[in-house]
């Protein structure tokens, strides 16, 4: 990602205004242990305490590297219970990203978001009916599939 991804200005600019990163070579010890490094590139979101909330293997071309760190930086957010910050960045993702990759899973997560934060499944419905719509073959429709019975 040195030679595409990262020289890329919206890139630049999104990683140094949005994320801390911290580069280790995929043998540096006791990092790779702790971090179960197999293979790079791996880019790995964790929150304040160091703890894991996203993982990626393998090279991301610009355009798809930003919604992926959108995604982490959500899943944080999802797993501390920050529900409108997680939505803030996955309404990003589907806004300014939606031909991503990573879009489908927004949607989805976007769906549980509402259901956690308000314990009201009109959001998994509308997550169903919004990936059914947009992204039928993807694997995130399939999981969301019971909720168009809500």
């Amino acid at each position: 990602m040195d030679a595409v991804s990262y020289p890329n200005k919206n890139v630049t600019e999104f990683i140094n205004k949005s994320v801390i990163p911290l580069r280790i070579r995929s043998d540096t010890q006791p990092l790779a242990t702790d971090f179960n490094l197999k293979w790079t590139p791996t880019l790995i979101m964790l929150d304040k305490d160091g703890k894991e909330h996203h993982r990626t293997v393998g090279f991301f071309p610009a355009e798809e590297l930003i919604p992926s760190l959108l995604l982490g930086i959500a899943k944080v957010h999802f797993d501390l219970n920050e529900f409108k910050d997680a939505l803030s960045r996955l309404e990003n993702i589907m806004s300014d990203f939606p031909k991503s990759s990573p879009a489908p899973e927004a949607i989805y997560l976007k769906g549980v978001c509402l259901y956690k934060d308000t314990k009201n499944p009109k959001g998994l419905k509308e997550a169903y009916e919004q990936l059914q719509a947009k992204y039928p073959e993807s694997d995130w429709t399939k999981r969301a599939y019971p909720y168009r019975l809500l």
